[in-house]
């Protein structure tokens, strides 16, 4: 079986099918409020509209584990993967149904050349979190560096589905896409 079968399917699958999420019915409107926003070719402020997404799925509920995240963003800023990476395996142990740890983790993995393990993680954020655009552009970069590039055109697709704003995802695609022209995709 291919990669596609393994790690697209269930983004794909996410992507299109409504999602019950946790947050409170306002919290919850607000984020729609903002994907669709987002979701409008012709946005001119999604830097903001983004932002705010990013920060609302930065919140845990818990003083805490938001704590951790902000720890492991910070040492991850600074080039210490493998603390960000111990600041991140605490907040998944603590706080496993909060998709931001997870994403976050990924990261810090990806940065430590862990291919496999970031992609564990990205699948675990998007399971929680399947409408989560940076995790399915980071599984577009870690695919594409792993050569799977067909699988990578679907994951940036898909990110690109949801949010058509950022300018390095539509490049990507322009660039897999210009490449894998006349192949079966």
């Amino acid at each position: 079986m291919s990669i596609s079968v393994h790690i697209l399917k269930p983004i794909v699958t996410a992507v299109f099918l409504t999602v019950a999420f946790s947050l409170p019915a306002s919290a919850q409107d607000s984020l729609d409020d903002l994907f669709t926003q987002l979701a409008t070719p012709e946005l001119e402020a999604w830097e903001q509209v983004e932002e705010k997404i990013v920060e609302s799925w930065s919140r845990s509920g818990s003083a805490s584990m938001d704590l951790l995240l902000s720890r492991g963003r910070d040492a991850l800023e600074e080039g210490d993967s493998l603390a960000a990476i111990d600041h991140f395996s605490a907040l998944t142990d603590h706080a496993p149904d909060f998709a931001e740890g997870w994403h976050a983790r990924a990261a810090a993995f990806f940065q430590v050349g862990e291919y496999g393990a970031a992609i564990d993680d990205i699948q675990r954020a998007l399971a929680l979190n399947p409408r989560h655009f940076r995790a399915m552009a980071g599984l577009g970069i870690i695919l594409e560096e792993l050569k799977y590039e067909t699988d990578a055109l679907a994951a940036y697709r898909a990110a690109n589905a949801i949010h058509p704003h950022r300018p390095e995802v539509e490049t990507a695609i322009k660039r897999l896409a210009a490449r894998l022209d006349g192949q079966d995709i």
